[in-house]
């Protein structure tokens, strides 16, 4: 499937966005009291942190390939 440029960069932008949420719920959780209480949500944030690190290493070869 093609891309534009633009609609690669828009993604990227996207992914930054949802990353800086997702790590910011990671210390929100890992900072209360009882964080073993929440030891799944943040393994779930984590494991969805990778995804989008590796999302966005694909995005920015794409860019700088076409």
């Amino acid at each position: 499937m093609e891309y534009t440029k633009e609609d690669l960069i828009e993604a990227k932008r996207q992914i930054d966005s949802t990353l800086h949420k997702l790590r910011e719920t990671i210390i929100t959780f890992e900072s209360k009291e009882n964080s073993e209480r929440y030891k799944s949500q943040i393994t779930l944030a984590k494991r969805r942190v990778r995804a989008f690190e590796i999302a966005n290493h694909f995005i920015e070869n794409e860019i700088e390939n076409s």
